[in-house]
């Protein structure tokens, strides 16, 4: 195997950019060559460029699926040809990342409830952007529910699923939405979605400052949207450039011949104004983070161990630290 880094990409949102940025940095720390690929939502033209890595005898890949069931043939070849396959959630993957989302969405859920109840009296027009269709982060979204379920004055008026998770899917959603409830007091969803739903909002003569938007990811947009003061009030951080570090340095020492961890939870933390300098610190320098063994911890954790000799108990199912 070549000492070499990829990254496929399922597209180029922010998030996703983030993981792309701490990859590349991991692999110049470590003296591996990195490139990136961008599949543009196109599950055919993922398959693609993962079959063009292994062709080239890349060492190591990091990747977020498109279509998980239509590429994993194409990673289990990786996997089998000896390379380092390190998945942003979904198997299969020598190593997987991955995050308790019922706690991520628990925590999104909560600081929601706790300013329905704080400064809404109690009542508020909810809308769910899901992406309940991807089954492994599903259970984010079931948390939300839960938590407001025992408001009685929260009434959900839409819990969908965007057409496409991103930015415009969210924009064009809550365009749709606003047709049916234009007056709206809560939007939760990852943060890709939201910001588009916050534009819809604007466009249409409809934000105030006591609206509680709120998504899951830290996007720099979304950070952006928090500093404001306005009615972008959190996001969930799962810090990508962190774990897209240490995965990174996985990769490097998977090459090494050393044992790596199996599976590694990215760990969800309420991002407000008022720790949004530390966050952005992290995310600028994850090497630090990674270094640095309470710092490493308060976002990342590992489970289990896998090698070079030991790739045929690759991770094959739908992995999590929640499941019971």
């Amino acid at each position: 195997m070549n000492k070499s880094l990829a990254f496929a990409q399922d597209n180029d949102r922010e998030f996703v950019k983030g993981i792309a940025r701490g990859v590349a940095m991991a692999a110049k720390d470590r003296g591996l060559s990195f490139s990136a690929s961008v599949a543009d939502n196109s599950a055919e033209k993922m398959i693609e460029q993962v079959d063009g890595f292994r062709d080239a005898r890349t060492g190591g890949l990091v990747v977020a699926p498109v279509d998980p069931a239509a590429l994993a043939p194409a990673l289990r070849r990786m996997i089998w040809q000896g390379a380092y396959v390190g998945a942003v959630v979904p198997p299969p993957a020598t190593s997987l990342l991955n995050a308790p989302q019922y706690l991520t969405g628990k925590v999104l859920g909560d600081a929601a409830g706790n300013y329905i109840r704080g400064k809404l009296g109690g009542k508020a027009n909810v809308v769910i952007l899901t992406h309940d269709s991807l089954q492994f982060l599903a259970p984010r979204f079931a948390a939300m529910r839960d938590v407001l379920k025992d408001i009685p004055g929260a009434d959900v008026v839409a819990d969908i699923s965007p057409p496409t998770v991103n930015k415009e899917g969210g924009y064009k959603m809550m365009q749709t939405i606003l047709l049916a409830h234009p007056d709206v007091d809560v939007v939760l969803g990852a943060d890709t979605v939201v910001l588009g739903a916050l534009q819809a909002v604007r466009e249409a003569g409809k934000e105030r400052p006591d609206q509680f938007f709120g998504g899951i990811d830290g996007e720099v947009e979304a950070v952006t949207e928090i500093k404001k003061g306005g009615p972008y009030k959190i996001s969930i951080s799962l810090a990508s450039s962190v774990f897209g570090y240490a995965m990174g340095q996985h990769a490097a020492d998977w090459l090494d011949g050393k044992s790596i961890p199996q599976a590694m939870d990215i760990l969800p933390s309420a991002l407000t104004a008022s720790n949004m300098r530390q966050y952005e610190a992290d995310l600028a320098n994850p090497a630090a983070v990674f270094n640095d063994s309470a710092r490493r911890d308060a976002y990342l954790k590992m489970y289990g161990n896998i090698c070079y000799d030991t790739r045929d108990q690759y991770v094959s199912f739908p992995w999590s630290s929640e499941s019971r």
